[in-house]
């Protein structure tokens, strides 16, 4: 990626912030809408399908449209064990904060638009132990996906595919697929239909991550390790095609 890392952290946080105004916005207008839980459930999945789809396409030029700090740092991990030129700890040090702050900003700005009380603190609680095995399964199987394509050559199906697993992964897991720190971080900010509660993000951020891990490692065992990086090699956006790409 040839941007500056200003512009490129700029992209992360705009991305987020868009990221999570669909979600939130969307379970509000949904709730406002609908007394169906699963009325409100549909309509949340499929503008956060559009919405992330449209965003992967957008930003991932600038920045590979991570909007995820499991993706960053599992992108980052990757990238060193191939010896590539990819992300950089000083990238990560930047996507992160931006990320989080991005979430944070999306969530306020869904409440302000519908009206509501702006960064309430919610009172959804989501620590239960099957919860937390919703978001291992939906943090791996977004890590595989992310991956897998790129090991596979594919990463130019990553949009429609990312937004498609997401959308999916809001029905078939207990969670509703957060899969996400720094979406799961934003949205404690909105005491909504898509809010966290401050208690339950230590765990979904503990057992999301246990998830990239188990990702990676679905990963590797499947497509096999990425060979090293040859000077040679045909690049897109700056980056091996042997490498893991940076999209969310």
């Amino acid at each position: 990626m040839g941007a500056p890392l200003r512009r490129r952290a700029l992209a992360e946080a705009v991305g987020t912030a868009s990221l999570v105004a669909v979600v939130v916005g969307s379970g509000i207008q949904a709730t406002e809408l609908s007394r169906d839980v699963g009325v409100q459930l549909l309509a949340n999945s499929l503008a956060t399908v559009f919405g992330l789809g449209v965003l992967i396409a957008l930003l991932g030029p600038v920045s590979g449209a991570h909007f995820n700090p499991v993706v960053t740092l599992a992108a980052w991990f990757t990238g060193r064990r191939a010896g590539d030129e990819g992300l950089s700890g000083r990238d990560v040090a930047a996507y992160v904060p931006a990320q989080i702050a991005g979430a944070i900003a999306g969530a306020v700005l869904a409440d302000a638009m519908f009206g509501k009380p702006l960064a309430r603190w919610s009172t959804h609680d989501r620590s239960a132990g099957h919860l937390l095995l919703g978001e291992t399964v939906a943090t791996a199987g977004l890590i595989l996906l992310i991956f897998g394509l790129a090991r596979a050559g594919r990463d130019r199906f990553t949009p429609v595919a990312v937004a498609s697993y997401i959308g999916a992964a809001y029905w078939f897991t207990s969670s509703t697929s957060f899969a996400n720190p720094a979406v799961t971080i934003g949205r404690t900010f909105t005491d909504t239909f898509a809010g966290i509660a401050p208690g339950s993000v230590a765990p979904f951020t503990a057992a999301q991550a246990g998830g990239a891990v188990l990702g990676l490692v679905l990963v590797a065992a499947v497509f096999g390790r990425p060979a090293p990086a040859q000077p040679d090699t045909p690049t897109v956006h700056g980056e091996s095609e042997l490498a893991a790409p940076s999209l969310p």
